[in-house]
C-alpha cells in the first residue's frame, strides 16, 4: 500500500546549491509594516526540481526574488553555492509569468541578445540561439516576431532565452500560468525533457497542485499570508522520465495530491477569507 511522504523536510546528503536560512521579508517600517514571509528555511540540491505551492499572496514569488538577488531579506540570508546572495545572482536564470520578449526583435534575436549583452560576438550568439531554438521545437520560426507566434511558442522563446546562458539554477514564477491546459501540459513535458538532459536545480512556483506534483522531486507548501512560513515539504517519489498526462493517471499521483491538499486546504480558505475582508499583500 502506498504511503504519502510526511509533511516534513526530507533528509539529503547532497550539498545545497540554494539555501534559504531563516529568511524573513518585511515591507515598510513602523506600525504599518507588512511581514510577507517569516523564518523560511529551504535547501535545494544541485539537479533537484522543487515546486512551491501556497495560497495567493503567500510570498512564493518573494522567495524567488530573494534567491535571484532582486530583493534583500529583512532577516536571515540566502546562499547560492555557499555564498551569501548580495546583488543579482548570476548563476540563476529567471522565467516570469509574462514573457519579456522585445517585440521589435525576431525569436532568434530575442534569444541571442541574452549572450550579446555578456560580450559574445553576434555571429556566435546567433548560432547558439539557433541551436537552442531547435531544441525547443522552433527551428522553423527563428525569423518570426513575437506577435507572429502563439502563446506557447512565445513561452518557448522565453525558455530558450533563459537557458542560453547555461545557468545552474532555474527560477520559474508561474511560467505556464497564462497558457491553456493542453499547451501547459506540452510545455511541462518540454521542460522535463530539457531538465532531464542537464539536471539544473529548479525552483518552480505554481498555484496548480497537479502541475507541481507532475514536475517536481519535492513540493513545498507555504501557509497563508501575512507572515507566511514553509509549513510542509513532500518528497514526490514518482518514476522518471515522466509524461505530464500519463503520470496523472497513476494511483500514487492521487495519493500525493490528497496528502498535500490536506496541508493546503485550510491555508487556501484563510487566504480567501482575508480577501473577502479586504486584506491584501503588497
Amino acid at each position: 500500500m502506498f504511503v504519502p511522504s510526511q509533511a516534513s523536510a526530507p533528509s539529503r546528503t547532497e550539498p545545497a546549491i540554494v539555501r534559504l536560512d531563516q529568511v524573513s521579508v518585511r515591507f515598510g517600517v513602523g506600525p504599518g509594516a507588512y511581514e510577507a514571509v517569516r523564518h523560511a528555511s529551504l535547501d535545494v540540491a544541485a539537479g533537484e526540481f522543487v515546486a512551491i505551492v501556497g495560497p495567493t499572496g503567500c510570498g512564493k514569488s518573494t522567495l524567488l526574488n530573494v534567491v535571484a538577488g532582486l530583493l534583500a531579506p529583512s532577516a536571515g540570508q540566502a546562499l547560492v553555492n555557499g555564498r551569501k546572495v548580495e546583488g543579482v545572482t548570476r548563476e540563476a536564470g529567471y522565467l516570469f509569468q509574462q514573457d519579456a520578449l522585445m517585440p521589435w526583435k525576431t525569436a532568434l534575436a530575442n534569444v541571442a541578445v541574452a549572450l550579446e549583452v555578456g560580450g559574445v560576438a553576434p555571429l556566435e550568439a546567433r548560432e547558439r540561439a539557433r541551436g537552442l531554438l531547435a531544441r525547443v521545437g522552433l527551428a522553423r520560426f527563428t525569423e518570426r516576431y513575437p506577435h507572429q507566434l502563439s502563446g506557447g511558442q512565445r513561452k518557448r522563446v522565453a525558455l530558450a532565452q533563459m537557458l542560453i546562458r547555461n545557468p545552474s539554477i532555474l527560477l520559474m514564477d508561474e511560467p505556464f500560468g497564462p497558457l491553456d491546459a493542453q499547451t501547459r501540459g506540452m510545455m511541462g513535458d518540454l521542460l522535463l525533457s530539457l531538465w532531464s538532459a542537464d539536471r539544473k536545480a529548479v525552483l518552480f512556483v505554481t498555484h496548480d497542485l497537479e502541475e507541481a506534483i507532475s514536475l517536481a522531486d519535492r513540493v513545498v507548501v507555504m501557509s497563508a499570508a501575512p507572515s507566511s512560513r514553509i509549513m510542509a515539504d513532500h518528497c514526490i517519489d514518482l518514476p522518471r522520465p515522466r509524461s505530464i498526462n500519463e503520470i496523472r493517471l497513476e494511483p500514487a499521483f492521487h495519493d500525493y495530491r490528497r496528502a498535500i491538499w490536506n496541508d493546503l486546504r485550510d491555508e487556501v480558505m484563510k487566504a480567501y477569507g482575508a480577501q473577502d475582508e479586504g486584506e491584501s499583500a503588497p
